[in-house]
Formats: C-alpha cells, sequence, structure tokens
C-alpha cells in the first residue's frame, strides 16, 4: 500500500497538521524529533500486540481501556505522568490506540503548561478516519460524552494499515459506521464504493480498505481545514451523532453502533424534514445492515430523552440535528425534543 500524506494548513499560521496514510509501522520513528523528550501513551492491547513494532528508546506508560475510564481521573493520571517524566513545551506526547487513548492524551497535552505538542498513532479504523482527525480532544464528564474538551491539531496523524490487521471484527465494523457517514454527508462517490464494495471491506481487502480510508479521511479533513471551530460546516459530521451519543449513555452500546442507529434515525427524520428520497433513506438503512450494523435502537427513549439534555447541540427544547438533502449533502436543523420522540418510535417499529 503506498504512503499518502496529507499536509493541513490552519488559520492564524503558522499551524500545521500532517496526516501520514499507508505508511508500514517500521517508519514511525522518521516523523519523531532528533531531539527533545517524547513520551508514548499506550492503550494496553495494543501494547501487547505492537509494542515490539514501536521504538524502544523511548518511555511509555498505558491508559487503562473503554469508555468508562474516559474521565478526569484518568486526564490527572496523564498530568502526573508528564511531571513524572519532565516533559516541557519542547517534548512530544504520542498517542497509540484508539479513539478514547488519542482524546485523553491530546487534551491532557494541549492543556498541561498552557500546550504540550502531541501526535496520534490511531490503531482502529474509527480513529483512523474519524477520531484522531480534526483537533477535537477531551474526556466525558458525569457519563455525558466529550463534555470538557479542547480544540487542538496534532503535529502528525500516523496511520498504519498494519494495525487494523489484528483489529476484531465489531471493532472493524464501528469504523466502518463513520466511513459510511463520511459518504453519507460529503461524498456520493465514496458511498456508492461502499456499495460495489461491502464484501471486499468486510474481508479487509487491502486496495478497497486504503481507498475507503483516503477517501473518508479527505472528507473530514477538507471540512475541518475550512470550519476548525466548528461554526458552520463541521456540524455536518456529526451526522448520526446526537442520538448516537444518547444512546452510548442510555444502553452502553459501542459508538460506531450508536451512530449507525442514529444514522438510520436521522435518514427517516430527513425524509419528512429536509426532502430526503425515501428509496435514499432506504439505501442509507441497507448499507448500514450490510455492514452488520444496527439501525434499531437499543434503550428506552426517557433514558435517551435525559441524555439528549445535556447534548452540547441543544437550544432550549430543540436540538440541532444533522439531516440529508441527499446522499453526499447535509443540512443542520433544528428538530423539536417531540419530533425525534417520534422518530425514535418510528425507528423501533420499521427500521
Amino acid at each position: 500500500m503506498p504512503t499518502e500524506i496529507l499536509d493541513l494548513e490552519f488559520s492564524p499560521p503558522p499551524r500545521r497538521s500532517r496526516i501520514i496514510l499507508g505508511a508500514k509501522i517500521a517508519r514511525l520513528p522518521a516523523w519523531l524529533p532528533g531531539s527533545g523528550k517524547v513520551l508514548f501513551v499506550c492503550d494496553p492491547v495494543v501494547e501487547s500486540l505492537h509494542g515490539r513494532s514501536l521504538p524502544a528508546r523511548f518511555p511509555r506508560i498505558t491508559l487503562p481501556r473503554g469508555e468508562k475510564r474516559k474521565t478526569q481521573a484518568s486526564v490527572r493520571r496523564l498530568y502526573l505522568s508528564f511531571l513524572d517524566h519532565g516533559l516541557d513545551r519542547s517534548s512530544l506526547v504520542v498517542a497509540v490506540g484508539g479513539g478514547i487513548v488519542c482524546d485523553l492524551a491530546g487534551f491532557a497535552a494541549a492543556t498541561f503548561m498552557r500546550g504540550l505538542p502531541f501526535a496520534f498513532v490511531p490503531t482502529t479504523l474509527l480513529a483512523q478516519v474519524d477520531a484522531a482527525i480534526g483537533g477535537k480532544n477531551g474526556s466525558n464528564f458525569l457519563g455525558y460524552k466529550n463534555l470538557i474538551g479542547t480544540t487542538a491539531q496534532p503535529r502528525f496523524v500516523f496511520s498504519s494499515p498494519e494495525f487494523l490487521e489484528t483489529l476484531p471484527r465489531r471493532e472493524w465494523t464501528c469504523g466502518l459506521a463513520e466511513v459510511i457517514k463520511a459518504a453519507a454527508v460529503a461524498d456520493i462517490e465514496l458511498f456508492r464504493f461502499l456499495e460495489k464494495n461491502a464484501d471486499r471491506l468486510l474481508e479487509r481487502d487491502r486496495e478497497a480498505v486504503r481507498c475507503a480510508v483516503v477517501a473518508a479521511v479527505r472528507v473530514k479533513t477538507d471540512i475541518v481545514v475550512a470550519d476548525e471551530l466548528e461554526a458552520g460546516r463541521r456540524r455536518v459530521l456529526n451526522f448520526g451523532h446526537t442520538l448516537g451519543h444518547a444512546l452510548e449513555r442510555a444502553s452502553g452500546i459501542r459508538h460506531g453502533e450508536a451512530v449507525s442507529i442514529g444514522m438510520a434515525a436521522a435518514a427517516r427524520l430527513s425524509v419528512r424534514r429536509s426532502g430526503l428520497a425515501e428509496r435514499d433513506a432506504d439505501r442509507l438503512i441497507r448499507l448500514i445492515e450490510r455492514f452488520g450494523l444496527p439501525v434499531r435502537p437499543h434503550g428506552a427513549w426517557p433514558d435517551i430523552r435525559q441524555a439528549l439534555l445535556q447534548d452540547k447541540k441543544k437550544a432550549g427544547n430543540r436540538v440541532d440535528l444533522v439531516l440529508l438533502e441527499r446522499l453526499g449533502k447535509a443540512v443542520v436543523a433544528g428538530v423539536g425534543r417531540e419530533e425525534m420522540e417520534r422518530g425514535f418510535h418510528d425507528l423501533c417499529q420499521r427500521g
């Protein structure tokens, strides 16, 4: 698989982030600084699977796994480790793992000493196409997703396909949910590619995976560079995530599975609210199901409604929800909670 490099320029200059796609793990040292301290923050499972492939000369710490550990207690643990290793603003923090490790390490680095440089080595498909890109870093608070966070760009994101070869199937399909999201909101050609190559992607065919990853990353980077702080266009990347985050809290399902259900609900609502053709809503839902992802909600509406009350995108009794005008074109609309409840029950009945 050839290496592809995307250079992202952010305003005000000179703020840059570099995305390295398709490289072998053995090439990681070439991207590390020649001077200054470097501290690796690793997922323990990734450490056990790939630790020998990582540069041995730098110290490493591990963070406990799981969404329940994405807390300020874990951030505090990172701060203490930064102090113990004598890090300063000439140091580099390198997070190696999935979205949780990247979110926590990025947030801790961005807020320690008013900002340490950091980099990501995402090891899941979900992190490579979404979580590690864009500069959003943070932690959960009282069980609510990402209530405490920053927007700070990594120095680089090093995505190697070699990490994806050891992913369990469920983790793989959760990552495909974010690829579907990118296609649905901004890239109809990617959507058609997913429909045509679903079997190859489920089998992890290298060329199909390369094409899907590169296309999904380009969707996100194009949007983020134009709207880093989510003042407008970047909000479409929340497609499926408003209800998805509420489902995660209410029922404890995995992020990619929750987003899949959120996308299905938003597609049905889009037929009524934003003019999406019903056949295209059906197309999207069929694609989600083809990848083995759920489309019917888990949990009771009162629990989900309570989680929605804490959503960052709410305003009064309305929530900003990403809807589709057509496949490949998304819009943001204010939706009342009663309308969301009707959509929820409709999805429970028909999928």
